[in-house]
Formats: structure tokens, C-alpha cells, sequence
């Protein structure tokens, strides 16, 4: 299992996105530990991103909504970690 790291930005966007949309919160935490078990499980459609955001990855939580995240490596412990950067519609995070 993969560390985790929630920036602000994405604390803020999920509470925002998921008191809009409650129903989404199920869906929401399964697909957490998907990305944190294999960020690259076909379920979730893991993609690399061009232009502004290159060098980041978009995985889908529904047909709508998006989770853009990067993959680094933690220096000291050599731990890769994923740090989840933004959530929401597609014209909302890219």
C-alpha cells in the first residue's frame, strides 16, 4: 500500500464535492483505497495528463467526476507516495 497525501486544495474540493453530493461518498472512499492499493487499477482509469497539468495522473470516480493526483517518491524512505491534488468535473480540475 501506497502513502497518501491529501493537499489542502483536495481536502477543500472533496468536502465541497461531496456535501453537493452525498450520494457519492461510498463511491467516493472505495475509490481512495483503490488509488492508494494500485493507483493503475484498470477500474479506475488511470491516464497521464498533458499541457499544464503534465506530469500528473486523472483517475475517474464516475462518469462525471475526476481525482488528479502525482506520483512522487519520498526521498528519505525511498515509500512512493501519492499525492492527491484536486477533484471535481472535468471542466473543473483541468
Amino acid at each position: 500500500m501506497k502513502r497518501l497525501i491529501w493537499t489542502p486544495k483536495f481536502q477543500k474540493a472533496s468536502k465541497k464535492l461531496l456535501n453537493k453530493n452525498p450520494e457519492l461518498t461510498e463511491i467516493f472512499k472505495q475509490k481512495i483505497i483503490q488509488i492508494e492499493e494500485n493507483p493503475f487499477n484498470p477500474i479506475l482509469k488511470t491516464h497521464k495528463l498533458r499541457g499544464n497539468l503534465k506530469g500528473f495522473y486523472s483517475c475517474s470516480i464516475n462518469y462525471i467526476y475526476r481525482i488528479v493526483f502525482e506520483l512522487t517518491i519520498d526521498l528519505n524512505t525511498k515509500e512512493e507516495i501519492i499525492v492527491l491534488l484536486n477533484i471535481g468535473s472535468h471542466d473543473e480540475v483541468y
